[in-house]
């Protein structure tokens, strides 16, 4: 089995590095964040370089865009890259207009990205709806979540009907997109954490040499990498219902404990605007919060594995 990348993965990561080196980074997601404000210059340029149509391509595809969607979040991109970029071309078969909201029929509920979306996905019962939303139609909430944050109210029966059956792939792909967001924002989280670490001093010495501090960041480095690869495996196989719950079990317990532990470790400066780790870590709050959360993978999970018929 090979785990390196290809040459062609390699340069789609190079090339969306490039455009997120200039177009996105910690401190323009905290200058964007008090005005609750998506980025639309990023997400432009993004559909613009073709990377919101990187699943569909001949030669790319749902792991390639996984690897996109997992190189916004450690840019701490403000852009709804995992319902663009990977949700809706591999549900819907096309891009659609963005930002673009996920969410649950017959619910009045704040959605990230809900207040701004031109476009929604929707479950609605067994089928998945396509929804052209009106400008305005969303309501801007504040939050310090890390998004911008809306109350959507999504009426059942609305909007283009995708099939029997689809509101359980939406879902598939929707887990799978929390999963590849929740490892880029975690790896961002850790990366902040390390170089504090490294110059914080207690002791006289810096507080990165002691190796209790060594071993429980090397523990979440453990939990991020296992995530990483079930959401690699998951892309690669589909977004198998078990595959992908499975990714977003691990990926949002694993949030838990990097939140927790980069906390611990930055002390009080982390909970501050000046220090860029809230940035990514308070995403991870709101992404442990949908589809009901880590024990709602796992739920699913063990529903594909013992309950699907055979």
């Amino acid at each position: 089995m090979n785990f390196e990348l290809d040459d062609d993965q390699r340069a789609i990561l190079d090339a969306v590095g490039s455009l997120l080196e200039q177009r996105a980074g910690a401190e323009r997601a905290m200058a964007l964040s008090p005005k609750g404000v998506c980025d639309d210059d990023l997400d432009r340029a993004l559909r613009d370089s073709g990377f919101a149509e990187i699943a569909l391509g001949a030669d790319t595809g749902a792991l390639e865009a996984v690897l996109v969607v997992e190189a916004i979040a450690r840019a701490c991109g403000v852009v709804s890259a995992g319902a663009e970029i990977l949700v809706a071309p591999m549900v819907a078969g096309r891009s659609l207009p963005g930002p673009v909201a996920l969410g649950i029929a017959g619910r009045d509920e704040i959605v990230r990205f809900g207040a701004h979306a031109r476009s929604a996905l929707v479950a609605d019962g067994d089928v998945a709806r396509v929804v052209d939303l009106e400008p305005g139609e969303g309501t801007a909430v504040h939050s310090n979540f890390g998004y911008p944050m809306g109350r959507l109210a999504l009426t059942a029966g609305r909007g283009e009907s995708l099939g029997p059956g689809s509101a359980a792939r939406l879902q598939s792909w929707w887990r799978l997109a929390l999963a590849a967001e929740a490892v880029g924002t975690m790896r961002a989280a850790l990366d902040v954490t390390l170089e504090y670490v490294a110059r914080r001093r207690q002791f006289g010495r810096a507080i990165g040499s002691f190796q209790a501090v060594q071993h429980r960041l090397a523990e979440c480095a453990v939990l991020v990498e296992g995530s990483r690869w079930l959401s690699y495996e998951a892309a690669h196989h589909g977004a198998t219902p078990e595959a992908a719950a499975t990714a977003a079990a691990q990926a949002m317990a694993a949030a838990h404990r990097v939140f927790n532990e980069t906390h611990q470790f930055t002390g009080a400066m982390g909970f501050t605007r000046e220090h860029a780790l809230h940035a990514w870590s308070m995403r991870l709050w709101s992404l442990r919060l949908e589809l009901g959360g880590a024990s709602g993978h796992r739920r699913a999970a063990a529903r594909a594995r013992w309950m699907s018929p055979s």
